[in-house]
């Protein structure tokens, strides 16, 4: 019970810090950054003060990435393996082809709605009258 209390109250925590920093991605960039280094250098004196050498480090630490599934999604990423097998175009092209599409869903939309929004009009004027007589009836 108590454990679980911890853990939303770090949850929401880490929520409301990524919601505030998500304004500044340079800061957020940074802080981030600073992190990741702070984690490492740990992981690395943790293994000097264990009197680890470099065979047994990268050993172990192969083994860790390799049973956890991490070695390959880090070092080559799951979305360039995805799409070298399915034959898709570069990521950056692919980005740029779906903001296109995007902005021409969006303006489709916008053109959809203004439409809608005439007929509604259209329809509300030709009801007004048609209620008045209702209420003299």
């Amino acid at each position: 019970m108590i454990i679980k209390k911890i853990v939303r109250f770090f949850d929401k925590l880490e929520d409301l810090i990524r919601g505030k920093l998500s304004h500044y991605p340079i800061v957020y960039a940074f802080v981030g950054g600073t992190g990741v280094v702070l984690f490492w250098r740990g992981l690395w004196h943790l293994a000097d003060d264990l009197k680890m050498n470099s065979v047994t480090s990268f050993v172990i630490g192969t083994i860790i990435l390799l049973l956890t599934g991490v070695f390959v999604s880090e070092f080559i990423g799951k979305r360039l393996i995805i799409s070298g097998l399915i034959g898709e175009k570069r990521l950056a092209q692919r980005e740029e082809e779906e903001i296109e599409t995007e902005e021409t869903q969006i303006r489709n939309l916008q053109n959809t709605l203004n439409k809608l929004e005439k007929k509604l009009d259209h329809m509300e004027s030709h009801l007004e009258p048609v209620a008045e007589e209702k209420k003299f009836d």
